[in-house]
């Protein structure tokens, strides 16, 4: 998608800078999510990243959608060793056995969550009581890495099996999906 002259011209927080950076921090970034299917989908993502940039995963999202079946948990968690073979061979994934093994695992484990809750959504937001938590920050400089809602959301999963869910990368899943506003104030977004 081509920026326009006004996309250009927004004040946007200093890490929107190339465009498919920009791209994702107008029109995802900080804005909630409830559809179960996009948050098992950021999810993944946030632990995919683990060591790595967030804009090498974002350039690799259209793959990771195409290589595990649009992130549909209940396909992912019958995968096999035959399809965890073709995941390895994915050039357009990060080819980490670790991290693909925990995506199978993951979707075993967010189907347990589903059942028990009635959706993953009604889990996951318990976190922030239910709405999204609007920080005031000045600058995306000085954003947190955790806090004790993503200490808390770590520790529950952890506890409940899954794998690359440590509270950094839940802060991130945190604010990906708009349970935590963290948009600079000058910021058109906000």
């Amino acid at each position: 998608m081509a920026m326009t002259k006004t996309a250009k011209a927004r004040q946007r927080c200093k890490w929107a800078q190339k465009p498919a950076m920009i791209e994702y921090h107008d029109n995802e970034w900080g804005r909630p999510v409830h559809d179960d299917r996009v948050l098992f989908e950021f999810l993944i993502l946030e632990g995919a990243q683990a060591g790595l940039s967030w804009e090498t995963i974002l350039n690799k999202r259209e793959n990771y959608r195409k290589a595990f079946d649009r992130f549909d948990a209940r396909k992912i968690a019958r995968y096999d060793q035959r399809k965890v073979r073709e995941l390895l061979a994915n050039a357009g994934i990060v080819r980490n056995r670790l991290k693909i093994a925990s995506t199978i695992s993951n979707a075993r484990l967010f189907l347990q969550i589903q059942k028990e809750f009635g959706s993953f959504d009604r889990y996951i937001w318990q976190f922030v009581g239910g709405k999204p938590r609007k920080n005031h920050w000045n600058s995306t400089d000085r954003l947190p890495a955790r806090t004790a809602e993503s200490d808390a959301m770590s520790k529950d999963l952890k506890k409940r099996g899954f794998r690359f869910v440590g509270t950094t990368i839940c802060y991130a899943f945190m604010q990906a999906t708009g349970m935590v506003n963290d948009h600079a104030a000058d910021c058109f977004v906000r």
